[in-house]
């Protein structure tokens, strides 16, 4: 936890936990009990600002509690133009970019913010600036809202956002219809589902008390490696490919979280297809320096069906999964070769301007 400023005098002060969200297969329908909004895909940010006194201190706290303030600069100076100069909101960090003629959210930049050289964070603030998408007021001026409905927080929330150039408000509906169509017809500008909040719900920090509905899909992919756990025992990920139009194979992700005794199964299906004594050198984790990068290269016979929820990359050959995926069966029924990149499904693409003004 970083620490707090001590000119901050807020009636909401860190440690404080974001409330959170139960994921659920449906959006739920009661009318008159929820309000949906778009569940923006960024860095999870509660921002605390207290200006006064001759100081405006801003900290702007990670889920974790970590302080973001150093990743993204212009955030912080978003914070003190546009918001309501005491007040306490939560939101997200996104990046938007132009991409194609359209403005979407743009994952890869995003994750590349978080980086330890401040020249490079600096250089990336003013190439791709990130924003700041408030969903929720927990304190404005010296009145505590965790204990109001949402209704009275929304209304707070909009007071707060005094202008949108760089931090705005997130769309919000009571309709269940229209919260279940934005599902899929926000994802082609980079978000990743919808979230329902009860309107007479209280913010309860660290509760899972918030519904998310996110895209459940599948894919066939090729098994082309796998790393060995931690432990020791066993296989910790299954490194998966597909084939792109020109016959190569590329690597678009890893399915991991296995049970103590499927590692040792997984094991036993893949070590017989190692290609020799060959070890590879896999990419570098910005979040854990202390993963295993190493990686054990297999022939590419064996096909698994995963569980995926979205892809990030900006061309259909340049898609990877942005998350590390289920892994559900072994298919022997499948070709390797139609493990492409075909079977993906491509959300229709949808201007980020438009969901900010839905």
């Amino acid at each position: 936890m970083e620490s707090v400023p001590r000119s901050a005098n807020l009636p909401v002060m860190p440690p404080l936990e974001p409330m959170l969200a139960k994921a659920q297969v449906k959006v739920p329908t009661e009318a008159g009990v929820w309000s949906y909004e778009p569940k923006w895909d960024g860095f999870r940010a509660l921002v605390f600002r207290d200006a006064g006194a001759g100081s405006d201190d801003v900290l702007l706290l990670s889920r974790s509690g970590k302080d973001l303030a150093r990743y993204f600069p212009e955030v912080v100076q978003a914070v003190r133009a546009e918001l309501a100069p005491r007040c306490v909101v939560d939101g997200e960090i996104v990046v938007p970019r132009e991409i194609a003629g359209r403005t979407r959210l743009d994952w890869e930049s995003l994750s590349q913010r978080i980086h330890p050289a401040e020249s490079r964070v600096r250089k990336l603030s003013a190439e791709t600036p990130a924003h700041f998408i408030g969903f929720d007021a927990l304190a404005v001026g010296d009145r505590s809202l965790l204990a109001e409905p949402f209704r009275v927080r929304r209304r707070a929330l909009i007071d707060a956002v005094q202008e949108n150039t760089s931090c705005h408000v997130t769309a919000t509906t009571e309709d269940p219809v229209l919260g279940a169509q934005w599902l899929d017809r926000f994802e082609g500008a980079g978000l990743d589902g919808v979230i329902a909040k009860r309107l007479d719900g209280p913010y309860l920090p660290g509760k899972r008390e918030m519904v998310k509905v996110k895209h459940a899909r599948d894919a066939d992919c090729v098994a082309i490696g796998y790393r060995i756990h931690k432990s020791g025992d066993g296989v910790g990920s299954i490194l998966l490919g597909l084939y792109r139009d020109d016959g190569e194979l590329q690597m678009v992700g890893g399915a991991a979280s296995f049970t103590a005794k499927a590692r040792l199964s997984l094991l036993a299906d893949l070590e017989p297809l190692r290609m020799g004594d060959d070890v590879r050198d896999g990419e570098p984790s910005r979040w854990n320096s202390a993963a295993e990068k190493r990686w054990i290269p297999v022939r590419p016979e064996k096909v698994c069906e995963v569980a995926y929820d979205q892809m990030e990359g900006n061309t259909l050959h340049g898609k990877r999964f942005r998350h590390a995926v289920k892994f559900l069966r072994w298919r022997p029924d499948r070709d390797p070769a139609s493990c492409t990149f075909q079977q993906l499904e491509v959300p229709a693409n949808y201007d980020l301007d438009d969901v900010l003004g839905a």
